[in-house]
């Protein structure tokens, strides 16, 4: 539930004063209990003059940051008469919260986890730990990781809660980190989908358990999301876009329950380019808008919601408003802080570079492809060239795209001999990669060159390649 501005009322006034007293006895100002929530002090100001009108899963933050024991909540609870009374449906309404999941919702087996890659650690490409919210916690091993998730399964089975252990927590999110890192290195197949959808169902299960307890289930329905997204983008990678659908906003819905902004923020993007792929600029739009909701004072939020637009805006054919945004996402990516660090370390330095430059050349390039100006495809070629320099060796299926889209970029220019001389290497593995966002780039650049240059034995043989791959 989007927090919002009140007057201040009776219930709020007594919530503030109390929160300032905790605060107080903590030992804390209003900035270090900011710091550690990862808001600016000036809201923790508005909180406890009363101003501000807190949802459920940040009062439970509050309640733990402080040791409140309950004290908060308490006062909180009254402010429409009952926990179930907040606005848009309450976070603890197990209707809204356990929906039906794509594949049921009672968990399956967990089965064998065969990743040879294991963690020793989380990364900074993520996910965060739910529960400490960082990116440095250590990932037991695999054979301890596989016990505990063998123990987690048993209690599903057996309908008994599991205690929120950090050591469990922390396998899942390692888990999830070594199944994302597979997902960008090689095609999305059947079975690392099934392997991701499978431990999110138990996830799931999990967080229902603990639901019927009477506690909220913050630390599961975040590791919900992250997984709901990971398992989303296999399946639009898949070209199944239902069931990336329902998944990421099963996601989005579990992070706003949990209080998670860094889901909010990143589950809209792949709404937006779900929607692109599917044709629909417009809901493209719509959702890289949204992204800017969760708070617009972050700049990685402010970054990523001007780089979808960038993207939507060009699918529209509005080349004005592109290339606003493409310098908009440019300067507030150029602007980021260390608060924005601590939040999407994959999106500063130039891990975030590179994911700036690859979508302001995918922009540009669909703007050049709608209106025929080639200085736009030059642009476009700038940076999709910048961005591949910039792309660390451990991502092939990345290289692969922006391989395509830079041969697409020359083809846009007017220039099929560069187009085919950069496609030619990389024909069969876009082919063999069988990823949604490769196949569209290689089928629009098809489109362009057999449009304007079809006779050409050159463009001949490059679409012959392509059938004779294709099969």
């Amino acid at each position: 539930m989007p927090v919002k501005d009140a007057p201040v009322s009776g219930v709020w006034a007594e919530f503030g004063r109390q929160l300032r007293h905790c605060r107080r006895r903590a030992g804390l100002t209003q900035h270090q209990l900011g710091l550690r929530l990862g808001y600016h002090h000036s809201l923790v100001s508005k909180w406890e003059s009363g101003k501000r009108e807190l949802p459920a899963g940040l009062v439970r933050r509050l309640e733990a940051e402080l040791g409140a024991g309950g004290e908060l909540s308490a006062i909180a609870a009254g402010a429409h008469g009952s926990p179930t009374g907040w606005p848009g449906g309450s976070p603890w309404d197990t209707a809204s919260l356990f929906l039906p999941v794509p594949g049921g919702r009672q968990p399956d087996l967990i089965g064998p986890l065969t990743v040879d890659d294991w963690p020793a650690g989380l990364s900074t490409q993520g996910p965060r730990c739910p529960l400490h919210e960082r990116v440095d916690c250590a990932v037991p091993g695999l054979g301890d990781t596989r016990a505990l998730l063998a123990e987690m399964q048993r209690a599903a089975e057996d309908r008994l809660p599991v205690a929120t252990d950090p050591e469990t927590v922390h396998g899942l999110a390692g888990l999830l980190s070594a199944q994302a890192r597979l997902s960008v290195g090689a095609p999305p197949t059947a079975a690392l989908a099934s392997s991701v959808e499978r431990v999110l169902r138990s996830v799931v299960a999990w967080a229902e358990a603990v639901h019927l307890t009477g506690s909220f289930p913050t630390v599961q329905l975040r590791l919900a999301a992250d997984y709901a997204q990971v398992a989303g983008r296999l399946r639009m990678e898949r070209g199944q876009s239902a069931i990336a659908m329902a998944w990421f906003c099963h996601g989005l819905r579990w992070a706003q329950s949990a209080d998670d902004d860094v889901a909010r923020g990143i589950l809209p993007t792949d709404l937006s380019t779900l929607a692109r792929l599917d044709g629909d600029p417009t809901a493209a739009l719509g959702y890289a808008q949204g992204i800017a909701a969760v708070d617009s004072g972050r700049g990685w939020i402010m970054t990523l919601t001007h780089a979808y637009q960038a993207r939507a805006y060009a699918a529209l054919g509005d080349g004005a408003e592109t290339r606003r945004q493409v310098a908009l996402a440019r300067r507030r990516h150029a602007a980021l802080t260390a608060r924005d660090a601590a939040e999407a370390p994959w999106l500063c330095g130039v891990d975030g570079m590179t994911r700036v430059e690859s979508t302001a050349g995918g922009a540009l390039r669909d703007l050049a492809a709608a209106t025929g100006d080639r200085a736009t495809a030059r642009e476009a070629a700038r940076a999709t060239a910048g961005a591949l320099a910039l792309l660390p060796p451990r991502l092939p299926l990345a290289e692969l795209l922006l391989t395509v889209r830079l041969a697409d970029c020359h083809a846009c220019d007017g220039d099929p001999d560069a187009a085919l001389a950069i496609i030619g290497p990389a024909i069969e593995g876009a082919i063999r990669a069988r990823q949604m966002t490769i196949s569209r780039e290689l089928r629009g650049l098809e489109m362009r060159l057999a449009g304007r240059w079809g006779e050409l034995r050159a463009v001949r043989g490059f679409r012959d390649r392509l059938r004779s791959l294709d099969t």
